[in-house]
């Protein structure tokens, strides 16, 4: 009996989410919000690919198999086994699936577009030189960079304020998730909690200013860092003073940080010292300490934000609590092999090794990677970005209600 229920949970789970995710055709059902366009911003959980054609790590192991093999059948760019958050979303929406800003010359973009990168950071260059941690930057393509992406977009969808507005009032902007790897860095070069938990308040402050402020608080960074001369892209990029909102955003969603405590990659390179620095989950408490202290740091900011602009409607998604519901309870989404051990790794408790890391030699790939949660050991499966977008549309994780 109990094997028959095993088996029959992840059907269970399958079919509940494709339902609730009615959106999504195969699943029959009308988009609730007429939104006409999506635009998106953030790092390598919302990269659709344009980190493979950005900098000098074109070749890097996102573009390699076992990445895209789920839905895709291929690589292409996404940090998955297939579809990521911001995928699902579009589809609910009956909006086209992204496509990545660097690789959409020639395209019609104005069903939207996808500005993330991944390694992308909330805060620009110069505050990793100051901080000692330049040299772990994957790219210098921060928030700030894609925002002014955004701006030379703009142009090409609407040419005038009035139209402008009208346009983007019946779109949808994802500012993230983001920050993140501004931690990771200053983590993996060493600093400790203590010392991340005074740059919050400054990466916090960076995500909230992208859904007023596009570049002019980015220049007011770089005058704080005299000693570094911000590249010629990036100069150029905080020249605007246009805002998202004021250019007519009214539907902006700004999620929340993972819980950083539950990743694999965490669990290897900064164990704890004994059984009482994990959860009843299997994470590792004081990384995700953190992370929820960013996220009330960052709701904090947002709330300013509703009441500066009450006519944006400004949502927060809790990325945080929809992870932690099948980091609790694996078995009730599917993830019959736990929400910690990746599914494409190179070994070890959790099958992650920094030296054997999915995508090249030595690593291996799972046969079901909808069975797992963790796909390399930083980044989630289709399967669990399915179950967090679910999350956002249908559940508790999105304040106000998305839906």
């Amino acid at each position: 009996m109990a094997a028959a229920s095993d088996k029959l949970l992840p059907a269970l789970a399958a079919a509940f989410l494709c339902c609730a995710l009615a959106r999504v055709a195969q699943c029959g059902g009308g988009a609730p919000q007429n939104y006409t366009s999506m635009f998106s911003f953030g790092d390598s959980l919302t990269d659709t690919g344009n980190l493979l054609v950005s900098s000098p790590l074109s070749n890097h192991i996102v573009g390699r198999y076992p990445y895209g093999i789920t839905y895709f059948h291929r690589p292409t760019g996404r940090c998955s086994d297939g579809r990521l958050v911001v995928d699902f979303l579009a589809q609910a929406f009956g909006l086209p699936l992204l496509p990545p800003y660097l690789q959409a010359k020639g395209k019609d973009l104005r069903r939207g577009v996808n500005f993330a990168v991944g390694g992308a950071t909330a805060m620009d260059p110069p505050f990793f030189q100051e901080i000692g941690a330049s040299d772990k930057l994957w790219t210098n393509l921060s928030l700030s960079v894609q925002l002014g992406w955004f701006e030379q977009l703009k142009p090409s969808l609407c040419n005038s304020t009035k139209k402008c507005k009208e346009y983007f009032s019946k779109s949808l902007f994802l500012v993230g998730e983001i920050g993140g790897n501004d931690y990771n860095y200053a983590f993996f070069k060493g600093k400790t909690l203590d010392d991340a938990k005074t740059y919050v308040p400054t990466v916090a402050g960076a995500v909230t200013d992208a859904t007023e402020v596009t570049k002019s608080s980015r220049m007011l960074r770089h005058c704080l860092f005299p000693r570094t001369i911000p590249s010629p892209l990036v100069v150029n990029n905080c020249s605007s003073q246009q805002r998202l909102i004021k250019a007519g955003a009214t539907h902006l969603v700004v999620p929340g940080n993972l819980p950083m405590g539950c990743s694999s990659a965490y669990l290897t390179l900064h164990p704890g010292r004994n059984s009482s620095a994990y959860d009843s989950a299997g994470c590792l408490k004081t990384y995700n300490d953190f992370a929820q202290h960013h996220n009330a740091v960052l709701q904090q900011k947002l709330q300013a934000l509703r009441a500066k602009y009450p006519q944006a409607r400004i949502m927060y998604a809790d990325y945080y609590g929809a992870a932690m519901s099948f980091a609790k309870n694996p078995k009730q989404f599917g993830f019959t092999q736990g929400p910690l051990r990746t599914c494409c790794g190179g070994g070890g408790p959790y099958n992650f090794n920094p030296k054997a890391s999915c995508g090249v030699r030595g690593s291996s790939v799972c046969t079901d990677p909808s069975a797992y949660a963790n796909w390399d050991g930083v980044h989630l499966t289709e399967a669990a970005y399915h179950a967090i977008a679910d999350s956002i549309l249908n559940g508790p994780y999105t304040s106000p209600r998305l839906l």
